[in-house]
């Protein structure tokens, strides 16, 4: 009987250190075991990171864009204050249970397009049941078109198709759908992802600050000096934003970011002008040695 139960033990244990690859609408998914937690996994789609998960510890955020992020929410309510929070991209829903985790009694909406990773995560890294946690699988312009007028907190878009952020959702048309769904007051954040000359990143800036009066920039320096290809955090609203607080959450990183605002950020668009919907094009593809 001892012999059978090890003999079962052994078998789960096997299975816990495995990759699990599945073939999902935006390419090969692969769920990578995290020697460092036992129950943690790396979602990568056709090589790329996309998400990572600690079923045990939902407030851990591995990925430096996503720990940004996560600031954003921290500072989007006094600690522990339910939110309204809509999520463009799922991934491994990262985000939506760190939200769940922080404030507890959270409404959250992700629009998650690939109805077959929805699937596979839902399947493999289940979220909490209690959590107030309702996915769509539509296009992200699509189920933001869905969100009541002014329900929202807070709207993240994460949403990359081929490692790229599809066109429809780079332009002041999109934002303005945005705009429409935030609460007066309420906070937009963006993972935005660019490498030199930064002419996608600039143009960014400049769109949301055709519909934002209030922006700041989260984003590793040798990312803004142009030196390599990385992730910047995007934060907009139309009252004022935490940046003090921000700046010293950033700082403070394993891997600490500069946050730009104001002045300086209106400098770094270099003249850039708003994209809209007729001339917008996708974010550019990362190069090969971006993923390692």
């Amino acid at each position: 009987m001892g012999k059978s139960r090890n003999t079962r033990r052994a078998r789960r244990e096997r299975e816990a250190d495995a990759t699990v690859a599945e073939t999902v609408d935006g390419g090969l998914a692969q769920l990578v075991p995290d020697r460092d937690r036992t129950r943690a996994r790396t979602l990568l789609i056709d090589g790329a990171p996309q998400s990572h998960v600690d079923l045990d510890d939902p407030s851990f955020l591995s990925f430096e864009y996503q720990r940004r992020l996560g600031h954003v929410i921290d500072l989007a309510a006094p600690p522990g204050k339910p939110l309204h929070v809509v999520h463009l991209g799922g991934g491994a829903l990262t985000l939506a249970r760190y939200v769940a985790a922080t404030r507890p009694r959270s409404t959250q909406q992700v629009v998650e397009r690939d109805a077959a990773l929805v699937r596979l995560v839902r399947r493999e890294l289940p979220w909490d049941p209690g959590a107030r946690i309702r996915v769509r699988s539509v296009d992200a312009r699509e189920g933001l078109a869905k969100v009541a007028d002014g329900w929202a907190d807070l709207v993240i878009a994460d949403v990359f198709s081929g490692a790229r952020t599809p066109a429809h959702l780079t332009s002041t048309e999109f934002l303005d759908e945005v705009r429409r769904a935030l609460r007066p007051g309420g906070l937009y954040a963006a993972n935005l992802a660019d490498g030199p000359p930064l002419a996608h990143l600039r143009g960014q800036i400049a769109t949301a600050a055709a519909r934002f009066p209030e922006l700041a920039l989260v984003a590793d320096p040798t990312v803004l000096r142009g030196k390599r290809f990385g992730n910047a955090v995007l934060v907009a609203s139309d009252l004022t934003l935490p940046v003090a607080e921000l700046t010293r959450r950033a700082a403070s990183d394993p891997h600490p970011g500069r946050v730009e605002h104001g002045k300086p950020l209106t400098d770094f668009t270099g003249g850039a002008v708003p994209v809209v919907d007729a001339l917008a094009v996708a974010s550019p593809a990362p190069p090969p040695s971006a993923f390692g």
